[in-house]
């Protein structure tokens, strides 16, 4: 009897026609194969969520993936980080996972980054088909938020191009919750569009911390926020480094021990410090194949994507909803912003003064900054008299002599007679540069 082939599964959504497919959908062995050759697809995050996206994936006919992240094993990975062993406690996640995983599914190919994301070229985001996600942590999901959208670039309707969009997949999953979404830049919610999800974090005031704690957590940020200062004045604090985490560990508990409070563990210790989410394994199982689902739709468009956020809840039994977002049009973003026409030789100031009678913005008192960088701040003094001395010179060499860019402006606009602060996204543009032609959409002369 004839051994079933591993892609059987696969073969049934990539070799068959069907009503919910893509109109670029084309079934057949070509696309199976295209997908295995061409689809670069990276997977932010090795921890339980980023085990379960290595495996799903390589197993949903991937055959080129990487994945990213900057932690090294611990003990406490082990009872749900499946793809690690004991021997393993010390070394890189995303270099053992990326071992495991080709040992296990013949012909994928895993190229591990020990590091952390921000230290990584924009470019480096730029190769990879899909990025998915497989995060703890908002500002991580922030980050790639932003690089993946800093590709996005829209037409002179503000439509995005379709060659410059990246789609993202968003896994997160707390306890017996979790999520799934799609985010496709331009056309659904980016993570900024829809930050107001994530609850604030948990902070305590420190005058209960330091005279009245009632909880284990109490005690354990007091040690961590007090009396490390106190005690290693001048020296950072690093949650990674084992020693400093028994440390306060130490301290968390003889903290508790006067007050007569019980509780305070290592591992809750680090959960605090760290703001560690409890995880379970069958939880990451089930939202890592959501993610993969919609992975696999979006690179060979054999089905409809999911529109846009699936959220799953197995507190008690199982629920399972759908929720369409709307993306936010004046989103910083992945908004278009507004789009500017200027000469190369415009100054600064020049540029500040158009934004003042600029007829959509009317933005007086305007601070800019380009990529992170301060061109010139407002405020406070010791930042505009260090920012003055680029008002003379061209917004073009300010930007490094690029084509077009984005910059972002904060001031002051009225509105209804009334002022308010307004922070804004600019599409600029050179004239004559790279074979760009005047739109008339700026005076800037």
């Amino acid at each position: 009897m004839a051994k079933p082939s591993r892609s059987r599964d696969l073969d049934k959504l990539l070799l068959r026609p069907g009503l919910l497919v893509a109109p670029s959908f084309v079934p057949g062995t070509q696309l199976r194969d295209d997908l295995a050759e061409y689809a670069r697809v990276l997977v932010v995050g090795a921890g339980g969520l980023g085990c379960e996206l290595l495996k799903d994936l390589a197993l949903s006919g991937f055959k080129k993936l990487e994945v990213i992240d900057m932690d090294r094993i611990e003990v406490t990975n082990l009872n749900r980080q499946f793809l690690f062993r004991l021997e393993d406690v010390g070394k890189p996640k995303a270099e053992v996972a990326a071992k495991r995983v080709m040992e296990r599914v013949s012909g994928v190919e895993i190229v591990p980054h020990f590091s952390r994301i921000e230290d990584k070229e924009l470019e480096f985001y730029n190769d990879f088909s899909i990025i998915v996600l497989g995060l703890d942590s908002i500002e991580a999901r922030s980050y790639i938020n932003a690089v993946a959208c800093s590709f996005l670039e829209y037409d002179s309707d503000d439509n995005p191009q379709e060659d410059t969009v990246k789609p993202m997949v968003d896994g997160g999953t707390e306890g017996f919750k979790g999520h799934a979404r799609v985010i496709i830049p331009g056309t659904t919610p980016c993570f900024e569009c829809t930050i107001w999800l994530f609850p604030p974090q948990v902070k305590f005031p420190l005058c209960t911390l330091a005279e009245t704690p009632r909880t284990a957590a109490h005690c354990i940020e007091y040690a961590h926020l007090i009396k490390w200062d106190e005690v290693h004045s001048g020296k950072t604090f690093d949650p990674d480094e084992s020693e400093h985490m028994k440390w306060v560990y130490d301290e968390a508990v003889k903290r508790a021990e006067l007050f007569g409070i019980p509780g305070v563990t290592y591992s809750l210790t680090q959960g605090v410090v760290k703001n560690i989410i409890p995880a379970i394994a069958s939880t990451n199982a089930v939202i890592s194949a959501a993610c993969a689902l919609e992975t696999l739709k979006i690179a060979s468009g054999c089905s409809k994507t999911l529109a846009n956020y699936l959220t799953y809840n197995g507190v008690e039994g199982l629920h399972i909803k759908v929720t369409e977002f709307v993306k936010d049009k004046d989103c910083l973003v992945c908004g278009p912003g507004v789009l500017i026409e200027l000469d190369t030789s415009v100054t600064l100031q020049k540029f500040i003064h158009i934004l003042e009678g600029y007829p959509t913005l009317l933005l007086s008192k305007a601070s800019v900054t380009h990529r992170g960088k301060n061109l010139y701040m407002q405020a406070p003094p010791v930042l505009e008299e260090m920012t003055r001395s680029n008002l003379s010179l061209p917004l073009f060499e300010l930007m490094g002599r690029v084509s077009k860019d984005v910059v972002h402006v904060s001031g002051t606009t009225t509105k209804n007679e009334k002022k308010t602060s307004s922070l804004r996204k600019l599409r600029v543009v050179f004239k004559g540069i790279d074979g760009v032609l005047a739109m008339d959409t700026a005076g800037g002369a």
